[in-house]
């Protein structure tokens, strides 16, 4: 088993996933405590290019990616070609999910960033669900329509920015290519009705989407400091709910 740290994910990316990473690790190292078993198996839905996945089949454990793209299938399978891991790509929605892998097959099922944009993501979830074996959980990565509020101000788009405050999906006009935003409330709801016990929520990218990059570039130990910054301030009560994105923890 090999240790996934900042310096595989050098500069800004590293800063934008650190603490998710430390979530991830601490729920994986539990669950192969209570399971006996250092392989865990892992579904990662919509997962893309496999950003998260190819670290985690380097950690050793089986991941199976199932996302609509055949383009970012094919580029999954090259990023893990040269990793020199193996992923198993499928290609498939999220309503997929149940015709794609048989029930109780996951130990751990990834959401990132799927819920904005599916069109039902109590079913989404309720499908992923499914796949988990008791004491399983899912990992969920949301955008957070207070921070985009906040960095539409910033930007001087004033009235977008109380759009998204006024709009239910927390949208900030008709070119926003976000579908919907999720507060810290709407996932816990979401989450909960869709049969999981509430985990622990972080807020993701609180500080990192506001910084310069020139910041990180410029200045030696600059990155490693604003990930310090991000995981201190990740389960703050205030920060945590201005976060670009939400990380919740389901349990079943």
């Amino acid at each position: 088993m090999h240790a996934v740290g900042i310096s595989r994910q050098a500069g800004t990316p590293a800063v934008r996933t650190a603490v998710v990473w430390d979530v991830l690790r601490a729920v994986l190292a539990e669950r192969v405590s209570a399971t006996g078993r250092d392989r865990l198996d892992i579904v990662d839905a919509g997962g893309g290019t496999g950003g998260f996945a190819v670290p985690l089949a380097e950690l050793g454990h089986s991941v199976t990616v199932v996302d609509p793209s055949p383009d970012s299938l094919a580029a999954l399978e090259r990023r893990a070609a040269e990793a020199g891991v193996g992923v198993r790509a499928l290609q498939g929605d999220a309503a997929d999910l149940g015709e794609l892998l048989p029930a109780d097959c996951a130990d751990l099922v990834l959401c990132h960033s799927v819920l904005e944009y599916v069109e039902d993501p109590a079913s989404a979830l309720t499908a992923m669900a499914a796949l988990l074996r008791e004491g399983g959980a899912i990992s969920v990565l949301a955008a957070n329509p207070l921070a985009a509020a906040l960095h539409r101000s910033i930007a001087g788009r004033f009235d977008e920015a109380r759009q998204v405050l006024d709009d239910p999906e927390g949208r900030w006009g008709d070119r926003d290519p976000t579908p919907r935003r999720f507060t810290r409330e709407a996932l816990a709801r979401l989450l909960t009705v869709t049969g999981f016990a509430l985990g622990e929520v972080h807020g993701v990218r609180i500080f990192a989407d506001l910084v310069p990059s020139r910041l990180l570039d410029g200045e030696p130990g600059a990155a490693r400091a604003l990930v310090a910054l991000e995981q201190a301030a990740a389960a703050h009560p205030v920060l945590r709910d201005i976060a670009t994105q939400l990380h919740v923890l389901g349990h079943r």
